[in-house]
């Protein structure tokens, strides 16, 4: 009974979700419509984004040994592990939700959570064809401006997380040895 609930409990979030839309959908019938539209929208955007995500993280758990991973993305990959972690977020597509399993199984295999951090800020604003259209778009010297003050923020921030977090909280997968 002890794991049903507990099994339970991480779906708390989206019992606390259906039950807000309920009450929203009681007190203003009028946005019902509107509401259910946009969660089958969204539903059925996650559902075309999630499976290749995780098609692919299978064949990344598998393919790539967890040396590998350790030897260029963990605590002593030095500069390849900020590098790599740029182009692999810059080049990923797809929303950022797609980010955080990959940086779950990146975690799972060894590499470091300042990398992970640079990983995820490099999806979430560095992707190159963002860049490619906002040049198009606003001009080169926009797009690279904000190209380079991201960057110089997410390794502000992956320095700041890196530096807030215990020591073996950060390395605890690395020195596990799995």
């Amino acid at each position: 009974m002890r794991n049903k609930s507990s099994g339970l409990r991480r779906y708390l979030p989206v019992f606390i979700l259906v039950a807000a839309d309920l009450v929203v959908m009681t007190v203003f019938p009028q946005l019902a419509a509107r509401l259910l539209t946009n969660t089958a929208s969204y539903f059925a955007e996650m559902l075309g984004v999630l499976p290749p995500v995780f098609l692919l993280l299978g064949l990344l758990d598998v393919w790539v040994p967890k040396e590998t991973v350790m030897q260029f993305l963990g605590p002593e990959a030095g500069v390849r592990g900020p590098l790599l972690g740029i182009l692999l977020g810059a080049a990923a597509a797809g929303p950022l939700y797609g980010a955080f399993p990959v940086a779950e199984v990146m975690y799972k295999k060894g590499a470091s959570y300042f990398n992970i951090m640079i990983f995820i800020g490099a999806w979430s604003t560095l992707k190159i064809p963002m860049f490619l259209f906002e040049t198009k778009a606003l001009g080169t010297a926009f797009s690279v401006t904000r190209w380079l003050a991201n960057l110089v923020v997410i390794f502000v921030i992956a320095a700041v997380m890196n530096r807030v977090l215990p020591l073996e909280d950060r390395y605890v997968r690395t020195l596990e040895g799995e």
